[in-house]
């Protein structure tokens, strides 16, 4: 999960999709022959993977892309669920096909796991309580010692709160750590921290899901590119990417971006 070249990125991920979408001529896909993908998530990222309060279904973003990916590859999704601290190594180790949490790309985890092209591009914002006076932007943040920031360990909010707003130290006891994104966002509700650092996607859903309660401050503190993770060596790559492009290339990412970031209402 977890820069600044915000254009240079998405112009890049661009080029990747539509190299991807040229190879497959005419939008030709893959057939797994009705294969079954066994794909695992968190259920705790709003809007990209999560339960509905409403009807205790999940649902979100990444559930909707991957079932149509499975669709147009003739493929089957058994969905599973395991905490984000042990889901790189479980993929790495083979117990699911696909994994996805908003997982940022980055060369470290390149080292362990095998990822698709980039399926959504996201800025880095401060959530805070719609009340918030203190500070507007992460400097003001930073300066002030008595503010808080809520963290999940190992995600790219984390290392961002520590190194482009804090001093670097990952032990700074200004960071409190939770177990999930939702329980980060729960802690800033109750005032037990003041400021999470979210992608601009999961932000609107959180703003959404608590209306006239959170908004977000300052300018975006970097740029992250979104990716499914597979074993090392998947045959499964090759074909998400195929289908990812196919799906940039038609309008259906960006048909999703719609349901799930302006028209979804918790």
């Amino acid at each position: 999960m977890k820069k600044r070249l915000a254009s240079s990125l998405v112009l890049m991920a661009f080029a990747g999709i539509l190299a991807w979408t040229q190879a497959q001529g005419a939008g030709k896909l893959p057939d797994l022959k009705g294969r079954t993908i066994l794909a695992v998530t968190e259920n705790a990222y709003m809007p990209l993977n999560f339960v509905d309060p409403k009807t205790g279904k999940a649902m979100g973003w990444e559930y909707d892309c991957v079932n149509e990916i499975a669709r147009r590859l003739n493929a089957k999704v058994t969905w599973k669920v395991t905490a984000w601290d042990t889901m790189i190594q479980a993929v790495r180790d083979g117990q699911f096909d696909v994994g996805m949490d908003g997982i940022t790309i980055t060369d470290e985890r390149k080292g362990q796991i095998d990822f698709s092209i980039p399926y959504m591009v996201s800025q880095q914002f401060m959530l805070v309580r719609a009340d918030e006076k203190r500070f507007a932007e992460e400097k003001a943040f930073g300066a002030n010692p008595k503010l808080l920031i809520g963290a999940q360990a190992g995600t790219t909010n984390f290392y961002s709160a520590v190194y482009n707003v804090l001093d670097g130290n990952e032990q700074n006891p200004r960071i409190k750590l939770f177990e999930t994104f939702g329980a980060t966002v729960q802690a800033l509700l109750s005032g037990d921290v003041d400021m999470v650092l979210m992608d601009a996607a999961s932000s609107k859903g959180y703003i959404g899901a608590n209306p006239n309660k959170l908004k977000v401050v300052g300018g975006p503190l970097g740029t992250e590119e979104f990716g499914f993770i597979f074993k090392k060596g998947s045959d499964l790559a090759g074909p998400f990417n195929a289908a990812i492009a196919a799906m940039k290339a038609d309008g259906s990412l960006d048909r999703l971006n719609t349901k799930w970031f302006f028209e979804y209402k918790p």
